[in-house]
């Protein structure tokens, strides 16, 4: 997928999970640190949008691993954690960058390249719906971050059913 798609359901993905880690969905820390974490996987491709902000890196990592290979699995996930938990200890920052990354590697698999989920290993995962950059693919990230909008209502969490923070406060009356 493009970099767009990537970044919009990065974002609808953190802000449906968010409250399920106990964390705040709306923060402009942690919605950068997942549209990061949403665009980081295509560190390996020199064209991404990423990597022409990271001409040297993406073009060394294209060159070493090529396009959707590591970069793409769970293991680049698990070892991005533990690298980030033991260098960063705060979780929620760790948490919305593994969040946006994740939600990189679920729609990348909605293509008919897929991934290497298991890299080293040769198989490839995919749920072919769209190709990348067709007419198609604003669709598919419109009914994608329709169903989360929709998992959020419906189980109580996410941004659109948090309350105003003067009420959780117990004050009836407006913040002046």
């Amino acid at each position: 997928m493009m970099a767009r798609s990537h970044v919009v359901i990065s974002l609808a993905g953190w802000i449906a999970v968010a409250p399920w880690l106990h964390l705040p969905p709306l923060n402009p820390g942690y919605l950068g640190l997942a549209m990061i974490g949403g665009l980081l996987p295509d560190l390996d491709h020199p064209n991404s949008w990423i990597g022409r902000r990271t001409k040297p890196i993406s073009t060394f990592a294209a060159a070493i691993l090529g396009h959707r290979g590591v970069t793409h699995s769970a293991l680049a996930v698990l070892g991005l954690v533990a690298l980030l938990l033991q260098a960063y200890p705060h979780r929620g920052g760790v948490s919305a960058l593994a969040v946006g990354y994740l939600f990189h590697l679920a729609a990348d698999m909605l293509t008919p390249q897929g991934l290497r989920l298991a890299w080293p290993l040769r198989k490839t995962w995919a749920i072919s719906v769209c190709r990348t950059g067709s007419a198609s693919e604003p669709l598919i990230v419109l009914i994608l971050v329709a169903g989360m909008a929709a998992f959020s209502l419906r189980n109580g969490t996410g941004w659109m059913t948090m309350h105003p923070p003067w009420l959780l406060h117990g004050s009836a009356s407006l913040p002046r």
